[in-house]
């Protein structure tokens, strides 16, 4: 069990262009989702970029399960995502309150398609092919984004909806993604 240090918005390994997976067999691959898992659990996270720990591969894993931080979310399965391809499935989009474990202690209304489709591959390189919806749509956009040198800042269309969480839901006890 290993548990990385996870960067901070200012770094510039979180702007670079990650690298496709190409060796699905190899021990360093499997240690690196075994210290993915360990870390978004540890910070009660919902997602984690391979970039997130200074890793520049295309890996993402995420998992939403009765958390209390999303009482109304519908549980989104333990998923490993590798080399992902996204396919809105319609032009629709929907603004929704997102934190990130790199934006520590913020959130924005960022907007997200509802519906799409992603494709890629597991741990062991077999395919993986779903259609998802509404919060399971989110957390695949957002931590793809990571792959691509995206934060969620950059996509926030209007400032004053992004702030730090404290001041945005006082009382609340919300942490990043």
């Amino acid at each position: 069990m290993a548990i990385r240090e996870v960067l901070k918005m200012g770094d510039p390994r979180l702007l670079a262009q990650a690298r496709p997976v190409e060796d699905f067999s190899s021990p360093e691959l499997t240690q690196l989702i075994v210290d993915m898992q360990d870390t978004m659990r540890s910070l009660n996270g919902a997602g984690l970029a391979a970039p997130q720990i200074g890793i520049g591969l295309q890996v993402v894993i995420f998992e939403v399960a009765a958390n209390p931080r999303y009482p109304e979310a519908e549980n989104v399965p333990f998923t490993v995502l590798i080399n992902p391809v996204l396919t809105p499935l319609s032009d629709v989009m929907k603004e929704g309150w997102e934190g990130c474990l790199s934006v520590p202690g913020m959130r924005g209304l960022v907007p997200r398609h509802v519906s799409l489709r992603y494709q890629g591959f597991d741990a062991t390189g077999q395919p993986i092919d779903r259609s998802v919806n509404d919060f399971h749509a989110r957390v695949v956009q957002h931590e793809v984004d990571h792959l691509h040198g995206i934060l969620y800042p950059m996509r926030i269309r209007d400032l004053r909806a992004f702030g730090f969480t404290e001041t945005l839901f006082p009382g609340q006890t919300l942490q990043d993604d």
